[in-house]
């Protein structure tokens, strides 16, 4: 069985990568109730036969789902569903709406001062990590930079209480980047994010840094409203 007529009957875009694909099939079959709440799902050998791709693509686009909070790893046993849809998004202690809300009020004035403050080698070590990150496949690694740009940029504040706060949820801000990078499909759209940051940093524009980190945290607010639900339907899940 290939991936356009599954159970689930969910068309799959033309032109995604293997691992996206297989994400949005198994993602439309749990949401559309092809697996109910507390169902195991069928085996690694049994989904990669069904759905004709190699056991790493479909290892990532199971790792996905135990991030967006629809499935959960029993060793021995298997992955269950545990949600038809995540309900919410949770980074170490924050939720994502606490989170984006201290990122606007911390990161827009940061970018601003970033701008104003920045030095050569400031502007040489955020290009540079930039053009790795265009460059990265691999998503652990490409979410461990993303955190290191933030950084990166809080430096270039030249204000220690920026660079503290930053590393103070950088832990955070890795599992948000975590969590939106593949279901949400963020990385080449934060990559351009970032690039615009990169760009007023270089101009030494306030105005203009301050703009594109606010952009960047709207594209960022929008990827999660868009895997989130308001609230689980009673009984949803299962202790």
């Amino acid at each position: 069985m290939n991936l356009s007529d599954s159970p689930a009957g969910a068309a799959v875009p033309r032109r995604v990568g293997a691992m996206e694909a297989v994400l949005t099939h198994l993602r439309g079959a749990i949401e559309g109730g092809a697996y109910a709440v507390g169902d195991k799902l069928p085996s690694e050998a049994e989904l990669c036969r069904r759905l004709e791709v190699s056991r790493p693509v479909l290892r990532e686009a199971l790792r996905a789902l135990q991030v967006m909070g629809l499935t959960a790893s029993r060793t021995g046993k298997g992955t269950f569903v545990i949600s038809r849809g995540p309900v919410d998004a949770t980074f170490g202690d924050c939720t994502a709406a606490d989170l984006l809300e201290v990122r606007r009020h911390v990161e827009l004035p940061m970018a601003g001062y970033a701008a104003q403050r920045r030095t050569a080698e400031d502007l040489d070590h955020l290009s540079r990590l930039l053009e790795r990150m265009e460059r990265e496949s691999d998503t652990t690694a490409w979410v461990a930079m993303d955190t290191l740009f933030h950084l990166g940029v809080a430096r270039a504040a030249r204000n220690p209480v920026f660079r503290k706060v930053i590393e103070e949820i950088r832990e955070a801000l890795a599992g948000q980047s975590a969590f939106l990078t593949e279901p949400a499909g963020r990385r080449e759209h934060s990559n351009r994010e970032h690039r615009a940051i990169v760009r007023a940093l270089i101009d030494g524009s306030h105005d203009d840094a301050v703009a594109a980190m606010a952009h960047h945290l709207d594209r960022v607010e929008a990827s999660l409203a868009s895997l989130v639900r308001p609230g689980p339907p009673e009984g949803e899940r299962r202790p």
